[in-house]
């Protein structure tokens, strides 16, 4: 029993402690984990442009579209970890921060 007590504990500490963050430095994380978040989604919209675009071109190798294909499941998965990270910012921080669309900074 101690085992699994010890494998869940061990579990809460490699999770983020967001709610034991300052609120401000937490908003600032979160602001940059959204505009990160902005960033993969549209890389991602690329790739899966590119993917239909040659799959419906009968010259491109199979080769070549299950590359593309690898290529965006793989930015969907990272996508996916990224979304439940960001997520557990905003939940600890307790709202989503305003961040505009147009903004490009870093």
């Amino acid at each position: 029993m101690q085992d699994a007590g010890s494998s869940h504990d061990e579990g809460d500490r490699t999770k983020p402690r967001y709610d034991l963050m300052d609120k401000g430095e937490l908003e600032e994380l979160t602001v940059s984990a959204i505009r990160e978040h902005r960033r993969l989604l549209a890389a991602d919209q690329e790739v899966y442009e590119e993917w239909i675009r040659a799959s419906e071109d009968p010259s491109i190798a199979n080769s070549v579209l299950a590359t593309l294909q690898e290529e965006h499941f793989a930015r969907q998965k990272r996508a996916a970890a990224q979304q439940d990270e960001l997520s557990d910012m905003l939940d600890a921080l307790g709202f989503v921060p305003k961040v505009p669309v147009d903004d490009e900074a870093s």
